[in-house]
């Protein structure tokens, strides 16, 4: 699994994805990121993902950008987990 700090994250390596829920994004996020909630990421990952981008995942915990990382690498999409720092 491929791993990064979010201080070493930069808005040119890739789409940063915050996968909290909406109401704990909107109390504290990385300005870069985007917010696509884990339940809806996971269930729309066709839709929302692009097999030619890359993406970096993170949340508060990590356990669930952890997990969403090894389940989209299953399916091939190029993901990175971010620690949160």
């Amino acid at each position: 699994m491929k791993t990064i700090k979010e201080v070493d994250y930069n808005p040119s390596m890739g789409i940063l994805i915050d996968v909290k829920d909406p109401i704990s994004y909107k109390e504290k996020h990385n300005p870069y990121s985007i917010n696509i909630y884990y339940d809806k990421l996971l269930m729309n990952y066709k839709t929302l993902l692009n097999k030619g981008e890359k993406y970096f995942l993170i949340c508060d915990k990590g356990h669930k950008s952890k997990q969403a990382v090894r389940i989209l690498s299953f399916y091939g999409y190029d993901v990175t987990y971010v620690i949160n720092s």
